[in-house]
């Protein structure tokens, strides 16, 4: 790995920190804190805000063409600018899903009209996308899914459902994969479309969590109409137009950035302002030692990070690490919080006024097992590893040829 700037890169991370030291604040001990009382609504409006900024100076999508309002610039630039802006108290969490996901989706299998249409207010933080994969019978086996789209002239007709869409409620526009043939195997009869979630037929229904929030929803669909303008890639191919989504799944959620909930320097803060039997908890041997550890775990997903980097600079393609970043990280932010709540005492299990550090800990410690599940399961990206890295035999699928109608679905 090599860790050093060149020339143009050095100038690249100096331009990027000038304007974000113009346009925005430090990350603090107490930013993590301060978006935890923040509403929806007010975090939605001010990264709206942030994203129309950030999109003005082509920093939203770096490598995009210049003509769709990126920058046209590389992989390796894109990468400076996330590591500069996680120093900076910026919000996150509404437009990754459209942008690093679905909107690259579209960009690869729709017209130039759509893609002159959709691509620039999604940039802009104008419009929000989300992703309608996962059903109640299909989750890591997403190629289960039994949302049906029929053709009915130059139109589809969509009835089925989805769950775990985050964003749904606040979307303006969805990518959903549908059957249009149930007389294939399961892979080969699918058809991806994008569609408005205000169609009619379309009910978003958000689910309650644990930590009282409600940011994933179901998803139903009632004889919902689109045009086959509307499609995105051949019919019957839709696993193959899913599969470059979850390529950039994948990459988005394993990246190991910041933003999914407090980290060290939040747990820092936490154990400098709390009082244990023998004096502040910052002094204290045993949560010295577990602060140490998560810094640990910390640094080995930076450095990972760095290989995907490495090949990215050389003009090659990034290997497993996305895969190992998801797994590690989403552990670790389940196993800080918990440690977290643990030596908040009495106090871990009060949220809302009056909570310790405002609660922060406990909404992301009863959040974090969410992380575990989407993007891929543990299980689903230990598979893909043991796989395609260290090349053992793939599961016995006695499913794979059988088409779809036909298989036994325990009735």
């Amino acid at each position: 790995m090599d860790f050093n700037d060149t020339k143009e890169e050095a100038a690249f991370r100096a331009e990027v920190r000038a304007w974000l030291e113009a346009n925005a604040q430090p990350r603090t001990e107490q930013s993590g804190f301060a978006r935890a009382r923040m509403s929806e609504a007010d975090a939605l409006k001010r990264a709206k805000e942030w994203q129309a900024k950030k999109a003005a100076k082509g920093y939203a999508r770096i490598t995009w063409p210049k003509e769709v309002g990126g920058l046209g610039g590389t992989p390796m630039q894109s990468v400076i600018y996330g590591q500069e802006e996680a120093k900076f108290d910026v919000p996150t969490g509404f437009f990754e899903i459209g942008l690093g996901m679905c909107i690259p989706t579209v960009m690869k299998f729709t017209t130039p009209e759509n893609i002159a249409r959709f691509v620039r207010p999604a940039l802009f933080g104008e419009e929000i996308w989300c992703q309608l994969f996962s059903e109640p019978a299909a989750g890591s086996d997403v190629a289960g899914l039994r949302t049906r789209a029929e053709r009915d002239g130059d139109d589809w007709v969509i009835n089925g459902q989805k769950v775990w869409t985050s964003g749904a409620h606040y979307s303006d526009y969805g990518i959903v994969l549908t059957r249009t043939d149930a007389n294939v195997a399961k892979h080969k009869g699918l058809t991806m479309f994008f569609l408005s979630m205000k169609s009619p037929g379309v009910d978003v229904r958000p689910i309650r969590q644990i930590n009282g929030g409600a940011n994933f929803n179901e998803v139903y669909f009632n004889n919902v109409r689109i045009p086959d303008s509307q499609r995105l890639g051949e019919v019957g191919k839709g696993w193959d137009v899913a599969l470059v989504t979850l390529m950039h799944e994948r990459l988005a959620v394993g990246g190991g950035a910041g933003g999914t909930g407090p980290d060290v320097r939040e747990l820092i803060a936490l154990a400098r302002a709390t009082e244990l039997e023998d004096g502040p908890a910052i002094r204290n041997a045993a949560v010295r030692e577990k602060i140490a550890d998560f810094h640990v775990r910390t640094q080995g997903l930076k450095y990972t990070t760095y290989r995907t980097m490495t090949a990215l600079s050389k003009g090659q393609v990034p290997g497993p690490e996305a895969s190992i970043g998801k797994i590690v990280s989403a552990v670790k932010l389940q196993d800080l919080t918990h440690f977290a709540t643990e030596l908040e005492d009495m106090g871990g299990y009060v949220v809302g006024d009056g909570a310790p550090q405002d609660g922060a800990f406990q909404q992301a410690y009863m959040w974090a097992p969410g992380l575990r599940i989407a993007g891929g399961t543990d299980e689903i990206l230990k598979n893909i590893i043991a796989e395609r890295v260290l090349g053992l035999p793939a599961d016995m699928r006695a499913d794979k040829d059988l088409p779809f109608a036909k298989l036994p679905t325990g009735r």
